[in-house]
């Protein structure tokens, strides 16, 4: 799906308050004021700023003037046809899942540009002919590799392109395997360095402990299962892989000083 981002607030009114998605979803603003956050961190709107999500992340806007921009959806299948590597998207710097990372404020110079990209999606898009669909591909991947250009050049992070590598590698493990593996030592033997290496990386870098990393990966997907209304929080803290309910509860209380029902009723 790809629309100009006014006609879609039209269209969906309900999707202000805080939603899941199951698809990729980015949006260029071109104009507009307010606020908008995913995962629960809170982002101000202003013109030419663009995100990114994949599935499962959740968001909400709070607009305060008019909006407008452009509005791309996406299935996690939409490139499996195209590219060879199943796991392309992840090269890119602002499909990391990582809310910082995926809002990105675009400098002046390449406004022009990115504009006519959208609108040559557009107008492709309405296009009936088959070969129309790899040509929005292209596309997409064209609009990709000039906005990851762009933060690969502006980024500031002083670390080695090895231990960027294992770090970046650190928290892919991370997202796929939080469930089950609780331990950075084991992550760190997937890596081939010692948990020692790895939690001084992870301090020097990024400013926290390793078992941080996986301690605020289990509480980001117990924030988003709890705006689920459809799940109750025994559901959930099975879901999280926690022995018991009362379990959960402490842990989830512990590290963000209230419990599960309480977050829930405050997001309500």
């Amino acid at each position: 799906m790809i629309q100009r981002f006014d006609e879609y607030l039209q269209e969906h009114k309900n999707l202000r308050l805080l939603h899941r998605h199951d698809f990729y979803h980015l949006i260029l603003f071109t104009k507009g004021a307010g606020s908008h956050a995913i995962d629960f961190e809170s982002f101000m709107v202003q013109p030419f700023q663009i995100y990114f999500m994949i599935p499962g992340q959740v968001h909400s806007w709070d607009f305060t003037s008019e909006v407008d921009g452009y509005v791309v959806n996406f299935s996690s299948a939409f490139f499996q046809s195209f590219l060879l590597r199943p796991d392309y998207l992840e090269t890119f710097s602002f499909f990391s899942g990582i809310a910082q990372e995926s809002v990105i404020n675009l400098p002046e110079a390449i406004h022009e540009s990115l504009v006519s990209r959208f609108e040559q999606l557009l107008s492709q898009h309405n296009h009936t002919s088959l070969p129309r669909v790899d040509r929005l591909r292209t596309l997409l991947l064209d609009i990709f590799f000039s906005i990851e250009s762009y933060t690969a050049a502006k980024s500031t992070l002083s670390v080695t392109n090895y231990n960027y590598i294992i770090l970046k590698n650190y928290q892919k493990l991370i997202d796929k395997n939080f469930l089950t593996m609780r331990l950075p030592m084991e992550y760190a033997k997937l890596l081939f360095v010692t948990p020692n290496h790895l939690n001084a990386l992870c301090k020097e870098h990024l400013g926290m402990q390793a078992g941080e990393l996986i301690r605020n990966r289990i509480l980001l997907e117990a924030k988003r299962l709890l705006i689920n209304f459809g799940m109750n929080i025994s559901e959930i803290s099975y879901a999280l892989n926690f022995s018991d309910n009362s379990y959960f509860t402490k842990f989830f209380k512990k590290y963000t000083k209230i419990t599960p029902e309480e977050f829930r009723k405050r997001n309500s």
